[in-house]
């Protein structure tokens, strides 16, 4: 079979950035953007939801989000127009890399995808105006078992590359961590 995603490993276990392979021709483009063959070397990820999020102002920031078991989620996240600063934090128990980040950039032009496994908390800032995203979700969303994290939290220490101009009240009234926090358990897929 011919491959038309590349599944990048991070250092985060379970974390992949996957870069589809282009074709080209005078007409203009074509990628793949979901394959269950292909993804089944990192997950067996069955697609439950699909969202898309608009976000008019460049500088807008949505997140940290993340849903407890039992509707842990496995996220896909692609840039559909614009460019986000895009970033994970893992926050599963026990995990060797508790709190820690990976970002990226994921923009219309480099068609990027982050592979977000159950147990990562995510949030992005947009980085031009009218941005939208695109995300696929192994399960619906529950808001009784949803949490989130505090983008300003001094504890995650996020550098977002911009200002923050947008925040709902709700992210923004998300608690900081505090040494007590020890990470969410997880089921395996």
């Amino acid at each position: 079979m011919d491959k038309k995603l590349n599944i990048i490993s991070t250092y985060l276990d379970g974390l992949f950035v996957i870069e589809p392979n282009k074709f080209i021709d005078d007409r203009g483009s074509f990628s793949r953007v979901y394959c269950e063959e292909e993804l089944k070397e990192i997950s067996n990820i069955s697609i439950k939801q699909i969202n898309h999020s608009i976000s008019r102002s460049k500088g807008t920031v949505r997140g940290m989000h993340f849903q407890y078991e039992p509707n842990a989620e496995v996220k896909m996240v692609k840039c559909v127009k614009g460019k986000v600063f895009d970033v994970v934090i893992d926050i599963r128990k026990d995990s060797p890399t508790f709190l820690k980040t990976f970002s990226i950039e994921l923009t219309d032009e480099n068609q990027k995808m982050i592979y977000i496994p159950k147990g990562f908390a995510h949030g992005f800032q947009t980085l031009e105006d009218n941005t939208e995203l695109l995300y696929l979700h192994s399960t619906i969303y529950i808001p009784s078992n949803e949490g989130a994290l505090n983008v300003t939290d001094p504890l995650l220490n996020i550098k977002w590359p911009l200002d923050i101009i947008n925040l709902s009240k709700r992210d923004n009234e998300h608690r900081f961590l505090d040494n007590d926090f020890k990470g969410i358990e997880i089921n395996e897929l």
